[in-house]
């Protein structure tokens, strides 16, 4: 077992029981074709007390029980239009991939979310639960994928719909963001520095998108604000894959740079005119990233590559 493989293993949680009974408690939040995503309760092993007099009587400092943690539950089904052998080992190499990226993001120090599962047999990962916006919400681009949501009708006794409730206008995400002092250039360059160490430690994500990008608000342990008040955190790496070549980070910039083009149109200046692309905010803060902590060369490198993956895909485009 490779090393990388038991800081995995030592991630996790020990289970108390099997993980699909977990998984019967949890509430689905999305499907797709390949996985379905829950969020569950996971309860922490309670404290032990451990009398602190002669007579056996527990200390009254012992400090109270953790409390419950949310997590994302990942469930990679079976799918039944392939043959069970080759569906177990797709899925074991495809889940214990995405460990494996997670494992070596965090240990150098890209925002993502922590292991708490990892049942290979079963084909579930568990996750820390981010709790905030995608980037694709906060830059305008509407919910994603609405289709793979799961939404629960209300009926009326007879069966039929309840109609809706009028519901006031809630505060925009961006106004809300803003308000608070984040502003979207900061956003975006801080986006271009999370995938910069991404591929500083040889990560290529495979689907980088506005989508699987979260920004999670900071709190003190008092409950106030700190002052970095946010961060962005890079989700979903299912389709990972680890790799130094210049190539492979040209590659996951371009289907970066599609998404942007193709959900957030450049924004108008009070003039009218078109201001700066949001790439370029973010390219600005990955070539600063990998300058200062990369091998010397490495942004000339993968700038050059950026370039010729920008002409196959113009060239792509106009063949159809």
């Amino acid at each position: 077992m490779t090393k990388i493989m038991k800081e995995v293993l030592a991630s996790t949680s020990k289970l108390s029981g099997p993980v699909h009974e977990i998984l019967s408690d949890a509430q689905l939040v999305k499907q797709g074709a390949e996985a379905k995503v829950y969020k569950a309760i996971l309860f922490p092993t309670p404290s032990i007390f451990i009398p602190s007099s002669e007579d056996g009587s527990p200390s009254t400092s012992n400090p109270p029980p953790p409390a419950p943690v949310p997590v994302l539950l990942k469930y990679r089904f079976a799918k039944g239009y392939r043959h069970a052998t080759l569906d177990n080992i797709l899925t074991r190499q495809r889940l214990t991939t995405e460990a494996r990226a997670l494992v070596r993001c965090l240990r150098a120090g890209v925002r993502v979310p922590r292991l708490q599962i990892v049942d290979i047999r079963q084909g579930v990962l568990g996750l820390e639960w981010i709790e905030g916006w995608s980037v694709r919400e906060v830059l305008g681009g509407g919910q994603e994928d609405d289709e793979g949501a799961i939404e629960e009708e209300e009926e009326g006794e007879d069966g039929k719909e309840e109609p809706e409730e009028a519901v006031e206008d809630e505060e925009p995400v961006a106004d809300k963001l803003r308000r608070l002092g984040i502003s979207e250039d900061d956003m975006l360059l801080r986006i271009g520095d999370e995938i910069a160490k991404m591929h500083i430690a040889e990560i290529i994500h495979g689907d980088l998108t506005t989508s699987n990008m979260m920004v999670r608000l900071k709190t003190t342990s008092h409950g106030g604000a700190e002052e970095d008040a946010y961060e962005v955190v890079l989700i979903d790496f299912g389709l990972s894959s680890t790799s130094p070549l210049p190539e492979d980070r040209a590659v996951d910039l371009y289907v970066l740079e599609r998404a942007f083009t193709s959900t957030h149109p450049v924004p108008l200046l009070p003039s009218g005119e078109e201001g700066v692309p949001h790439f370029v905010r973010v390219l600005d803060g990955y070539r600063r990233t990998i300058e200062a902590r990369g091998k010397k060369g490495d942004w000339d490198r993968i700038e050059k590559r950026l370039e010729e993956v920008r002409l196959r895909g113009r060239k792509r485009s106009m063949v159809g």
